[in-house]
C-alpha cells in the first residue's frame, strides 16, 4: 500500500493537514513526521530529520511513501532572529524532498511558498503571479529560491512538485509558529480572555489572509488536480481576504466595546510593508477551480465559536 508523509506535521499547517487527510482516507496510509519526539496525534509517527537524507531515504523505502506534503520550515519573524539556520532547514530539506522526486522514489510532492516572495518594488495591489519579486526577509528569500528550484525540478526532470504562495493563515486550532501575520490569531485570544492586544504592526497594515479551512482546502484541490491542467510550475498565488489589525480590533469592538488594542511596531512592521496588501489568484482560479469558501466575517465568527470552546 502507497502512503502520504508530512514532513513538519506537529506545526500550524501539519496538524491541520493530517486531520483533514484522515477523514478522507485510510488511517494506515498516512505516515506523520517531524523533528520532536512524539505527536499529538493517534496516526503513525516518526521522528525524523528532514535535513537527513538517508534517514528520509529510508523512511520513504520502509513505509511505501509515494506522496509527500514538506511543510517543515522557519517562518519569516523567526527566520530572522538565525537566518543561516533558517536557510538550511528552509532550503536543504526541500532539497532532499526534490532528490527523492527526481530518483522517482516518490510521485507527488506538496510544498509551500508564501506571499513573502514579494518585495517593496511589488505592486501592492491585486499583485500578479508574475510581479516582481523582490524578498526582503531570509524566510521569503528562500522560499522564492525553493519556486525556482521546483520549477527547474519540474521542467527539467519531469518530477511531479505542486505548491501555493500561502498568504497569512488564521486558525483557532494551533498557536502561532514565528510568522508575520501571528497578530491576526493572538489578538483573538486576548478577546476572549478579555486582555489588552499589544499588536506588533501598525493599524493600517493590509495584508492577505487566509482561514486554514481553506489553506487545507487549497492543498487538496491543487494535489487532485491532473498535472497536465497545471500550467504553474513553481508556484501558485492564492487569494482569500485581506485584513489590517485595526480592522479585527473594530469588528471585535462591535461584540465587546471594551475590548482594548495597543499599537507598538517592531521588526515585524518592515517585513509587512514589503508584502502585497491584496494578491490575484486567477492561475489557481483557472487552471485548478481555486475558490474561496471563507470571508472576512465568516471567518472572525469562526474563529470566536471555536476558540470560545476551547477557552473554557
Amino acid at each position: 500500500m502507497s502512503r502520504i508523509l508530512i514532513i513538519g506535521s506537529e506545526g500550524q499547517l501539519g496538524s491541520e493537514l493530517s486531520g483533514f487527510l484522515e477523514s478522507k482516507i485510510d488511517a494506515d496510509s498516512i505516515i506523520l513526521s517531524d523533528i520532536k519526539e512524539k505527536s499529538n496525534s493517534s496516526l503513525k509517527y516518526i521522528q525524523l530529520d528532514a535535513l537527513n537524507f538517508s534517514q528520509l531515504e529510508t523512511a520513504v523505502k520502509d513505509y511505501n511513501i509515494s506522496e509527500i506534503y514538506h511543510l517543515a520550515a522557519i517562518l519569516s519573524a523567526k527566520g530572522e532572529e538565525n537566518p543561516m539556520l533558517t536557510w538550511d532547514i528552509n532550503m536543504n530539506s526541500l532539497f532532499n524532498v526534490l532528490e527523492l522526486a527526481r530518483n522517482k522514489s516518490i510521485e507527488k510532492v506538496f510544498w509551500p511558498s508564501s506571499i513573502s516572495v514579494f518585495g517593496n518594488n511589488t505592486p501592492k495591489i491585486e499583485t500578479d503571479q508574475f510581479s516582481i519579486k523582490e524578498p526582503t526577509s531570509v524566510y521569503g528569500i528562500s522560499k522564492l529560491a525553493g519556486e525556482r528550484w521546483c520549477e527547474y525540478y519540474n521542467l527539467t526532470y519531469n518530477t511531479d512538485i505542486r505548491s501555493v504562495r500561502f498568504p497569512g493563515i488564521i486558525s483557532s486550532n494551533t498557536l502561532p509558529g514565528g510568522g508575520t501575520t501571528d497578530y491576526a490569531v493572538e489578538i483573538f485570544y486576548s478577546f476572549l480572555k478579555k486582555r489588552k492586544y499589544n499588536c506588533f504592526l501598525n493599524k493600517k497594515s493590509m495584508l492577505p489572509m487566509i482561514y486554514i479551512d481553506d489553506a487545507i482546502h487549497s492543498i487538496d484541490k491543487l494535489m487532485s488536480a491532473n498535472k497536465e491542467n497545471l500550467s504553474i510550475k513553481s508556484s501558485y498565488n492564492l487569494a482569500s481576504f485581506s485584513l489590517s489589525p485595526e480592522i479585527i480590533e473594530k469588528e471585535l469592538k462591535k461584540i465587546d466595546s471594551s475590548f482594548v488594542v495597543e499599537y507598538n511596531p517592531d521588526f515585524r512592521q518592515k517585513i509587512a510593508d514589503s508584502w502585497p496588501a491584496s494578491i490575484n489568484d486567477n492561475y489557481a482560479r483557472s487552471d485548478w477551480s481555486w475558490e474561496s469558501q471563507y470571508d472576512l466575517n465568516k471567518t472572525i465568527l469562526t474563529m470566536i465559536e471555536n476558540l470560545k470552546v476551547q477557552l473554557k
